[in-house]
């Protein structure tokens, strides 16, 4: 199980940028539905050669919907590089590992004799639902021009180790609206339970004491903490980038997904 996973759930407001983009995806598979008029038979010749092949009758018509959604996704894709990416990678103080067709995504870096990682889910946007208004709320909602674009929460897990001393230091965080918000800091003796992802691991670290909750300890100790993460690129502009890239990935993922779908389904 991963560390991302492990967090607890937390409960907080969708984002209108999600729902937007949402909204956006569902107009394009209205418009796909509109334009593939039902042609009986067509219909009825494809259903006799589509059992003839040993195909199911629907395979056509499903492999010609993705395809459209497919070709929709790529035209409204940038075609180059983001510049928000580029202006990270150029800082040349993170690394991003990022796996084609898995929902997580790691950023790492050195500090002094440090290894700091920080591991976050796409899986957060795909959790996020559109919000409900009460009669009469949507007007007012659309007279707020100064919203956040990516408001959405990400859940954070950070991880601190350092070379020649035992133990690791792991924050669990949720990222919204740049900045981070701190919900536990636990340490471990043992640096491979702290970090490693693996289901023992894992595991073993539900045994342990996660550390008392942020917000009840001494405020001036929460302010020598948000210092400690600040020295080390945990800050404004780091909340920021991570739902920006997790809303990039998204897109990426999902049109991989169409296009695997839709190769699978005309094998």
């Amino acid at each position: 199980m991963s560390a991302i996973r492990a967090l607890c759930q937390l409960s907080l407001s969708s984002s209108r940028a999600f729902a937007t983009r949402s909204a956006t995806r569902s107009v394009a598979r209205a418009a796909l539905a509109a334009r593939a008029a039902p042609v009986s038979s067509a219909s009825r010749a494809f259903s006799v050669s589509a059992r003839r092949l040993g195909e199911g009758a629907s395979d056509v018509a499903l492999a010609q919907r993705l395809g459209e959604e497919l070709k929709y996704e790529n035209e409204a894709a940038p075609a180059a590089e983001p510049d928000f990416l580029k202006a990270f990678k150029a800082q040349g103080t993170w690394a991003i590992e990022d796996a084609p067709g898995m929902d997580e995504v790691t950023l790492s870096r050195k500090f002094g004799n440090e290894d700091i990682r920080l591991i976050f889910s796409i899986a957060d946007i795909q959790s996020e639902q559109e919000p409900e208004f009460e009669e009469g709320e949507e007007a007012a909602e659309s007279e707020e021009s100064e919203v956040p674009l990516h408001s959405y929460p990400i859940r954070c897990s950070f991880s601190f180790t350092k070379a020649g001393a035992p133990g690791a230091l792991t924050i669990d965080a949720m990222c919204q609206e740049g900045t981070f918000v701190i919900d536990n800091i636990s340490y471990y003796n043992d640096a491979k339970v702290g970090t490693e992802l693996t289901a023992e691991a894992d595991w073993k670290r539900r045994g342990y004491y996660l550390g008392p909750q942020f917000d009840t300890l001494d405020v001036s100790l929460q302010d020598e903490f948000d210092k400690f993460l600040q020295e080390r690129g945990i800050n404004q502009t780091l909340a920021y980038f991570v739902p920006e890239y997790a809303e990039y990935k998204e897109q990426k993922e999902y049109v991989s997904w169409l296009k695997n779908v839709k190769d699978f389904v005309e094998a």
